[in-house]
């Protein structure tokens, strides 16, 4: 498709918004009840409904629970099957850090661990961001491993990023979270040579983070995740012919944006400050990628009036979007996260394709799982929404004679 696409590609004025609302979709807490979506209060979401065209967007594959990574390469066209990123790549790049090639990135979690060493809280109680920092020193002075080079810096709340520089380093590591509390932390293990230097440089990284932090409450370890390395994926621009800018808040997502080229501003801390940066930045760009967390943090909270609320949030700004009369708008998840899993998972994606001169209207009158189920756009792959929107924008050539 990417081929196709380079070949028919074509620039005009036209601009493209993609509102991601990260773990958007949800579950009823009871059987036949309502989802947090179908919930929430959210009169500029049906009216972009009404007036466009919706569906249910598939991140990965049918039954496929995605991480944000393949959820968001899914949504800028990439085959998240063919392109996997590690999530280690984009904290690192969401914060600035360079990775080269004899580097291996490693997402950490400061978590609680008990006197025996199991886990109590994988998320050490979302420590402030400023505690991080203290912490991420605290390592910087206590952590010294013979030949390799160590970099450790904070990212937000309880993670932060870890890289090693060396030769010879692989990044085929298991992660070391148990995924659950009550259990013990797991060993690194590689699956190949190169991955078992990098296995045994992370196992004495934690012998002697643990060390460090033993007498910190709460975050008194650590644990690490997505080990990787940089990939070969092309540009974004290349591929689309589209000037594209970023304006999300948290660093993985930025890290996103700059892994495909994208070029990422300051969006400032909420919702409304987003959309103002979009509107700042107007005249600048042809394609405006805006994440939205909060849907996703609440959804994995377990906390599914919270949920509500922050849907409710979103819609309350939304005119503000609408009033920049984009030609193309989606608005949809990179995957869902119901407040009843408290986790990703498989569900399909409510989503709205909203192209006021070229959509062509369902009968679907709001936004919600059960209606989007009902729309136009059917069950899709989330890597076929960026075709529709050149196609929507009229930047895609007629193919063949």
């Amino acid at each position: 498709m990417h081929d196709l696409i380079r070949g028919l590609k074509e620039k005009n004025t036209s601009k493209i918004v993609l509102l991601v609302a990260d773990g958007l979709g949800g579950l009823p807490m009871e059987a036949g009840g309502k989802t947090e979506l179908e919930t929430a209060k959210t009169p500029n979401l049906d009216t972009l409904a009404a007036e466009g065209t919706v569906g249910l967007s598939t991140p990965v594959g049918p039954g496929i629970t995605p991480g944000s990574g393949p959820g968001h390469l899914g949504l800028f066209g990439y085959d998240p099957i063919r392109h996997q990123i590690g999530r280690g790549v984009l904290e690192a790049l969401g914060i600035g850090v360079e990775v080269g090639p004899r580097d291996v990135a490693i997402r950490g979690n400061f978590c609680t661990i008990d006197a025996e060493g199991k886990v109590t809280d994988r998320r050490a109680g979302r420590i402030p961001t400023e505690t991080c920092v203290k912490l991420v020193e605290l390592l910087r002075k206590g952590v010294k491993i013979d030949g390799v080079e160590t970099l450790i810096e904070p990212v937000q709340e309880y993670r932060l990023v870890v890289r090693f520089r060396g030769d010879g380093l692989g990044a085929n590591v298991c992660d070391t979270d148990p995924l659950q509390t009550n259990m013990h932390t797991l060993e690194p293990k590689g699956e190949d040579p190169a991955s078992e230097k990098t296995a045994k440089i992370a196992a004495e990284f934690l012998r002697q983070a643990k060390d460090v932090l033993k007498n910190e409450k709460p975050a008194n370890f650590l644990m690490m995740r997505g080990f990787a390395k940089f990939p070969d994926i092309e540009p974004f621009a290349d591929i689309y012919g589209l000037n594209a800018v970023a304006v999300a808040v948290y660093p993985m997502y930025k890290g996103l944006a700059r892994l495909v080229g994208m070029t990422v501003v300051d969006a400032g801390k909420t919702i409304a400050d987003q959309f103002a940066v979009v509107k700042n930045n107007w005249d600048k760009y042809d394609f405006f990628f805006v994440h939205y967390k909060y849907t996703d943090k609440t959804g994995e909270d377990g906390a599914f009036d919270e949920k509500v609320k922050v849907i409710e949030a979103l819609d309350a700004e939304l005119p503000a979007l609408m009033g920049l009369k984009p030609d193309v708008l989606i608005v949809t998840g990179d995957h869902s996260t119901p407040s009843k899993m408290k986790s990703h998972s498989f569900h399909p994606v409510p989503t709205i394709l909203w192209a006021p001169a070229t959509g062509r209207p369902d009968f679907v009158t709001e936004f919600g799982e059960r209606a989007c189920n009902a729309g136009g756009l059917g069950q899709f792959l989330a890597k076929d929404l960026m075709p529709l929107a050149l196609g929507h924008a009229g930047r895609l050539q007629k193919f063949g004679a």
